[in-house]
């Protein structure tokens, strides 16, 4: 039997609710070490916000979170995090190095400047995702899947042992999906964990290991050959799921 130490998320009892009303209520979460895991539901299933109230970026009305069986304050270095591409100011005045090179300042703390070593980190990280030749653009001049990738190293110049990561597929090219994928395989293959908030069911069983189905409670969460059901998913959307050729799912409503 896992204990809380060997797993590398667990939520206990986790509320957050915004106007009296709950975005997400009484959330249990064992999420074991080195899965690759999806979290899924509809838009206003709270899957986002899930993800904040772990990381304390927004207030809990109740409930904790540990990582590998500490606070966030305790394990803070073992965490990394890619926001949703939308939530960031892309037009703020850095450089893209710059901008990876802030993935590094929890181990240096504020006030210790970044060296040649910590650059070459940096230059590393944007290597692993395609990026190295836009080290020196201004963020405020890539396409949107440029930032993701840019945001992507930022993470992975952090050497985490766990990473969240919200939406990183959102309104970006085939090649950048294709190359995204890629480093959470990579990562995942060293024993890293990493969960991503995720709409396109069609690529779930593809892409995830592990998958979370989520609609203010979660719905069910498991190994995706066991939990990645067209029940769970009809719970989880309130019905409203067909199935497609060759076993694929996703909402009745999609085209």
């Amino acid at each position: 039997m896992e204990t809380r130490q060997d797993l590398a998320l667990s939520i206990d009892d986790l509320t957050v609710a915004y106007h009296e009303k709950p975005a997400i209520w009484d959330i249990d979460l064992d999420v074991p070490a080195g899965v690759l895991m999806a979290i899924v539901g509809p838009n206003g299933a709270g899957k986002s916000t899930l993800i904040k109230a772990a990381l304390n970026l927004i207030p809990r009305a109740a409930g904790s979170a540990l990582f590998h069986g500490k606070s966030y304050e305790a394990a803070r270095s073992l965490v990394g995090y890619v926001p949703q591409r939308g939530s960031v100011d892309w037009d703020f005045p850095t450089s893209v190095l710059d901008v990876v090179m802030m993935g590094l300042y929890g181990k240096l703390g504020w006030f210790r400047r970044p060296g040649r070593a910590e650059r070459e980190l940096a230059l590393g990280a944007l290597e692993q995702v395609g990026m190295a030749d836009f080290a020196d653009r201004q963020i405020s001049q890539l396409s949107g899947g440029q930032q993701q990738r840019a945001f992507l190293a930022r993470a992975l110049v952090q050497d985490a042992q766990i990473y969240f990561m919200d939406e990183p597929f959102a309104a970006v090219d085939a090649v950048t999906e294709s190359a995204i994928v890629n480093i959470l395989r990579q990562l995942n293959q060293r024993g890293k964990t990493v969960l991503v908030v995720h709409h396109d069911l069609q690529t779930v069983a593809e892409y995830f290991d592990w998958v979370t189905l989520l609609n203010v409670e979660v719905i069910a969460s498991g190994r995706t050959d066991e939990v990645f059901t067209l029940e769970n998913l009809q719970r989880t959307y309130g019905g409203r799921v067909s199935t497609l050729h060759g076993g694929q799912l996703l909402p009745a409503s999609a085209p």
